[in-house]
């Protein structure tokens, strides 16, 4: 702006000059704009300041700057179309968001469905392993008593093959155990 009136051209810039003025003195500086014999650029969004003083319209958007055909109700039209045109992209954003909630709802309610078996299957597992691991702590006391070999070396024997056998169910069920875990956090 300072090149284009650096050799003087009667050229008058005004950036939103009704800003902080009275009614009074608006009135005076419409009369002053179109009594000035030499170009005025006029930034406004006061409606009355321009519709009362310019004879050509710009329009500022979407990083450029481009004559405007219309007057100042051709604009209004424009701008409230643009604006219905971004509420009614926003509508539809808003409506395919609920979309995929309820779809991330539904995707989550069958997962809960589908895994419903396999956590009873989880719980049933835990359930032996704690009844093996009860178990073996109760043959693991009978085995540590003092006297458990010495006075009945048969129940003994006996007792330390239980121990094996409890000790490979249990190995058995937490086996199983980490299958279906693994299983159930692939499916969900």
């Amino acid at each position: 702006m300072g090149l284009a009136t650096f050799d003087g051209p009667q050229l008058v810039i005004l950036d939103e000059p009704t800003n902080h003025l009275d009614i009074d003195s608006r009135a005076e500086l419409i009369e002053a704009i179109n009594d000035y014999e030499g170009a005025c650029v006029l930034i406004s969004h006061d409606r009355r300041l321009l519709e009362a003083c310019v004879d050509r319209l710009w329009l500022v958007a979407d990083g450029g700057v481009r004559p405007f055909d219309g007057d100042m109700d051709d604009y209004r039209r424009f701008v409230l179309a643009k604006t219905s045109g971004d509420e009614a992209e926003r509508d539809e954003r808003e409506r395919e968001a609920r979309r995929s909630q309820a779809e991330q709802r539904r995707e989550a309610a069958k997962a809960r469905r589908d895994l419903a078996p396999l956590r009873k299957e989880i719980e049933a597992a835990e359930e032996k392993m704690r009844r093996f691991a009860d178990l073996l702590a109760r043959v693991d006391e009978a085995l540590a008593k003092p006297d458990a070999f010495a006075s009945d070396a048969v129940k003994a024997v006996e007792l330390a093959r239980q121990r094996r056998e409890l000790e490979k169910a249990l190995i058995a069920a937490e086996e199983l155990w980490l299958a279906l875990s693994s299983e159930a956090e692939k499916v969900g």
